[in-house]
């Protein structure tokens, strides 16, 4: 059984059992979230929203909060002498998915 939810204006593929990192959430750990934007739920036959399931909930607990390594930007313009380099750290939430209730 897997569904496809929605946080933060993106969309996530989980499955009961997932870690997944979503942007962050401020939240302490071993906190307990509700996500009820849930777009599709697959459990043997396929549901779809329009635009969202209603009563469905995909359930988790937060596992911690933290940054991913920089992401380096560099962008050259060759024979101009233009070069801007630029980089950043994105937050995240870690998130365990616990149960999804159709």
């Amino acid at each position: 059984m897997y569904a496809i939810i929605k946080n933060g204006g993106k969309q996530y593929k989980v499955k009961e059992g997932d870690i997944i990192c979503f942007d962050k959430m401020g939240l302490e750990p071993k906190t307990k979230v509700e996500f009820k934007e849930v777009l599709a739920i697959d459990d043997g036959e396929l549901k779809v929203g329009a635009p969202y399931i209603e009563g469905a909930v995909v359930e988790g607990e937060v596992i911690n909060e933290g940054r991913e390594k920089k992401i380096v930007i560099f962008k050259k313009r060759r024979r101009k002498d233009s070069k801007v380099k630029r980089g950043f750290r994105r937050d995240f939430t870690r998130i365990k998915i616990t149960a999804i209730n159709p």
